[in-house]
């Protein structure tokens, strides 16, 4: 990614927080800072799904709310297809 992508990542991590929760069940996702993750719910307000926010395999926080590998470990955060579709398309082969 260019810089610009780069600054643009930034300035939103600086706005809307820096990590991401995200509902297993629904897909409901939050963004939020270090210091406020107490405040992340154990279960979705919308479902009363499983919210996750860290890796279940080394606790790892969750940069991305498109996330479905680990960044840290490549642990799977979640199934890679929600209501028939794919979260995120598979990198393009060189």
């Amino acid at each position: 990614m260019g810089r610009a992508s780069d600054w643009l990542r930034e300035e939103r991590r600086k706005t809307l927080g820096d990590w991401v929760a995200f509902c297993l069940a629904c897909g409901h996702a939050q963004r939020y800072f270090t210091e406020t993750e107490t405040d992340v719910p154990a279960a979705c307000p919308q479902c009363g799904g499983e919210i996750r926010s860290r890796c279940p395999s080394c606790s790892a926080r969750v940069s991305s709310m498109f996330a479905v590998e680990c960044e840290d470990c490549g642990a799977e955060l979640r199934p890679p297809v929600q209501f028939g579709a794919t979260i995120r398309k598979p990198p393009k082969k060189g």
